[in-house]
């Protein structure tokens, strides 16, 4: 089969190049349709239900993303609070709102916010915080003095050491963060105060990875592919011959990101990884064959019968380190992340693609050289392994090192792996689960120094929402109803027909809005009571209550224990320093109740009855922002959010948050009728995380069951099918016990890579085994054949090992966490699997040789140790 496939690649050579052109051509051309997408709210299907409720929360409460801007000043006395920065924050504010992109009414700043002080008692007055900058100190002690009198303010908007104030941008659209984060800093470059300025939160986090991203693959990609071809040059000193998988490689990635493009497909964070998984994966089986060709081909020999004995050897384990890699990938859309469904289903492609091309084109490719170039290049290798100083002299001598070593000490060995795999599923009980857009890029970069210098003095930059909501309210006309019914039928009885009267009332009062109909209702009645006698109007003041008592339970969220409730989870939370800060409706009426009574400190509580909030509420509508009401509590007043404000986006704080939640509503159940839920861009990311973590897990274990069910197929044994995945095994176990002894976190990259450490883990020993099984076939000899396997076998994947190890290194140079992870992985995937492999299944076959060769294989290993 594999002669038959190298012969009519090479005998039909042009037409395997036209064909593969074409492909890449056309894939290629797609390429320029791509969109980006960054959004980590994207790793969640449209109708996840916690993503449901999260748009849905935004549209209640009527909230935008935000871009968080800090202004700095360690250096004054007075901290911002001098003329000159606060002045510089003015402009700033002032620069902002006209920025295309940003919703101007609803930023929050120093210049844009209400100062709130009482007049009278029952009378305030609603001022501009800073209507324009302070000339004198004075003007500045004053704004520190107003602010810190405003507890919705004091901690957000400015620290309370006052050395840091802060603009909260909301924006339209996340996806233009970067841009308008831009902007913002063309404005902040404008001015000359001597203040710190940082941008930050994720929005910008977000976008800004996206844009980076690209300028890292424009970089780290083609540096990787440069490394990789110095690397195999110097293996095998022929350009054109190294050429070969070079564009074998650039081919794959073309047409599979062209195709990724071409169907409609957004190119994610993940997806933006494809190249960069699928280099490798498409060089790696390259190098076995160019290993094989270059150890077979002699000068003068025939080139394509050479080849032909090549893939004939080889495209048995090709095809099945294709399809395990392929397995390990495609088990990807097994989970509920769109993104990584997307991710794992084109690089499971593109492996089906590279295999394809390396078993026609490569054969191709070498076919097409003169056979001038071919002497040369083989000249060139038997000139260096002669002289003694030839990368493959020196290989082949440290391969049989390494045979005979592994084969010594194999008892050794084995119990060094045992225990090693010991140490690493205790690694693997350490490993955390997290992460954080933020900490996508490294800690110099802007964004991480902004991020911490901001979340140090504010009460945080990360947000994220409770909701509490009463349940369906039913038919507050039948509700009314019932309440009325009686008091007509005591009318009634008292000689007073008031049903038809009643009747036209609730007619004159319709309206769509339930809450409405009641509020005209209300004043019908409040009007009737003129104009009825003193007996009568006894009883439509009764029914006058009965509809007031209907509106107050419809406005749930201005009664005072509903308030309470409110803020007693919020003072919890920020007494046991699960958040940094909460703003709600609460603290709006506790502080325009303040006002309005005394002024003073023991007036900021909520009032006693429904009656005081409302005229709480009502009095706050007066200011210059009453919009911002409608953030805190719905219109019809069923609905109320509570802001928190977290110093860290790191799951594990908000799930740790979601806990402590959970166990105050366990200890101070919540209100009969309410129920609680949760919003915001961090919560969302605990919530796509869990479900990677799960997701992950089952195509891991999926995956693993699978390639271990076609190694038994492949070996047509079961021993030799559990023997192939013990490598991978002991790999897998060993990057995920360190990763967990050292402490780095179970992030998205990391979640992602264990796809691939499976694929790639099985591939050396698929060579390895099918390698030594054909050599054992043919010359009946364990101790031959384990001889043969340590020659050009093992060369070959030592090459690979080091081709991909060193090869990958520039990624390690990048600014983004997730490149820096995929270098370090890769190069430790490909070095482990490959030094596991080279001494595990040798010792493992030297210890119980009968068990896998038989009887005369065991009394040879017998004899040769005596």
């Amino acid at each position: 089969m594999g002669r038959l496939i190298a012969r009519y690649s090479m005998q039909y050579r042009w037409w395997v190049f036209a064909l593969t052109a074409l492909i890449a051509l056309v894939m290629g051309l797609m390429i320029p349709r791509i969109t980006i997408d960054t959004d980590p709210e994207n790793m969640l299907s449209a109708e996840q239900p916690d993503r449901v409720e999260h748009n849905r929360i935004k549209e209640l409460f009527d909230l935008y993303d935000m871009i968080v801007v800090g202004v700095v000043n360690s250096e004054h006395p007075e901290g911002v609070f001098n003329p000159t920065s606060l002045s510089a924050l003015f402009q700033l504010s002032e620069g902002i709102e006209n920025i295309d992109g940003v919703i101007s009414r609803d930023m929050l700043s120093l210049a844009t916010v209400d100062n709130v002080e009482q007049v009278s008692p029952g009378t305030i007055s609603f001022d501009w915080m800073m209507d324009r900058p302070p000339e004198t100190q004075g003007e500045a002690d004053a704004i520190r003095q107003a602010v810190e009198r405003l507890p919705m303010f004091y901690g957000t908007l400015v620290s309370e050491d006052g050395k840091a104030a802060g603009i909260y941008v909301p924006i339209v659209d996340k996806n233009e963060s970067h841009r308008i984060s831009t902007e913002i800093q063309a404005i902040i470059d404008r001015l000359d105060s001597g203040d710190e300025f940082h941008i930050t939160g994720q929005p910008v986090a977000q976008d800004t990875f996206g844009v980076e991203m690209f300028q890292q693959m424009a970089i780290s990609a083609p540096l990787a592919g440069v490394l990789i071809f110095l690397i195999m040059l110097y293996f095998f000193r022929s350009v054109p011959l190294v050429v070969a998988p070079m564009l074998l490689a650039m081919a794959t990635v073309i047409s599979i990101m062209g195709l990724l493009i071409g169907m409609g497909y957004t190119v994610h964070i993940m997806s933006s990884m494809i190249p960069i998984f699928l280099m490798p994966i498409a060089v790696v089986a390259s190098i076995h064959v160019l290993s094989g060709f270059t150890d077979r081909c002699r000068a003068g020999d025939d080139t394509r019968a050479v080849m032909e004995e090549v893939i004939q050897s080889l495209y048995k384990p090709v095809i099945f380190t294709a399809l395990t890699t392929t397995v390990g990938f495609a088990s990807l859309t097994l989970t509920p992340i769109p993104p990584v469904q997307v991710f794992g289903a084109f690089v499971a492609v593109g492996v089906l693609f590279a295999m394809a091309l390396t078993l026609t084109f490569l054969p191709a490719f070498i076919a097409a050289l003169p056979q001038s170039a071919v002497d040369r290049m083989v000249a060139r290798v038997k000139k260096h392994e002669s002289e003694g100083k030839g990368a493959d002299c020196k290989l082949c001598e440290f391969m049989s090192a390494t045979g005979r070593f592994a084969t010594r000490y194999s008892k050794s060995l084995l119990v060094s792996f045992v225990t090693l795999l010991a140490i690493a599923v205790f690694g693997i009980t350490q490993i955390q689960i997290n992460d954080n857009p933020t900490r996508w890029f490294k800690q110099d970069h802007r964004i991480r120094v902004a991020d911490a210098v901001l979340n140090e003095h504010f009460a945080g930059t990360y947000e994220a929402y409770i909701v509490l909501e009463q349940g369906e309210a039913g038919d507050l006309e039948r509700s009314l109803q019932d309440r009325v019914n009686p008091l007509l039928t005591e009318a009634r009885e008292e000689g007073f027909e008031l049903d038809q009267q009643w009747q036209d009332l609730l007619e004159e009062s319709a309206a769509d809005d339930p809450g409405v109909m009641l509020d005209n209702l209300m004043f019908a009645l409040d009007d009737l009571l003129f104009e009825v006698s003193m007996e009568e109007a006894e009883y439509w003041e009764a029914i006058l209550e009965a509809a007031e008592a209907v509106r107050s339970e419809a406005l749930y969220f201005q009664t005072p224990e509903a308030l309470r409730y409110m803020a007693g989870l919020q003072s919890w939370l920020e007494q046991e320093g699960h958040v940094g800060k909460s703003n709600s409706l609460a603290d709006l009426v506790k502080t325009i109740n303040r006002e309005l009574v005394s002024g003073e400190p023991e007036d900021y509580r909520i009032p006693d009855s429904p009656a005081g909030v409302a005229q709480s509420i009502l009095s706050f509508q007066g200011s210059h922002r009453p919009h911002d009401l409608w953030h805190f509590v719905s219109q019809d007043y069923r609905s109320a959010s509570i802001w928190l404000q977290l110093p860290s986006g790191d799951n594990q704080d908000m799930q740790r948050v979601v806990d402590a939640v959970a166990h105050y509503t366990t200890d101070n159940p919540l209100p009969e009728g309410v129920d609680l839920s949760w919003g915001g861009s961090t919560y969302v990311n605990l919530v796509w995380q869990g479900e990677m973590v799960e997701g992950m897990l089952l195509a891991l274990l999926s995956a693993f069951a699978i390639v271990l069910l076609m190694m038994i197929a492949l070996f047509r044994s079961l021993l030799f099918g559990i023997l192939a995945v013990l490598p991978l095994t002991l790999t897998i176990a060993l990057i995920y016990g360190v990763m967990g002894l050292i402490g780095k976190s179970y992030d998205m990259p990391v979640a992602v890579l264990s796809s691939l450490s499976l694929g790639l883990s099985v591939d050396f020993a698929i060579h390895f085994i099918q390698r030594m099984r054909g050599a054992f076939n043919e010359t009946g000899s364990w101790q031959q054949a384990m001889e043969y396997v340590f020659g050009e076998p093992a060369r070959a994947i030592t090459r690979n090992a080091v081709v991909i190890s060193l090869g990958f290194l520039p990624l390690l140079t990048a600014a983004l966490v997730p490149y820096i992870t995929v270098g370090i992985f890769l190069a430790s995937i490909m070095a482990l699997s490959a030094i596991v492999t080279l001494l595990m299944l040798p010792a493992i076959l030297r210890t119980v040789p009968g068990l896998f060769f038989g009887r005369d294989a065991a009394q040879e290993v017998k004899a040769t140790s005596e």
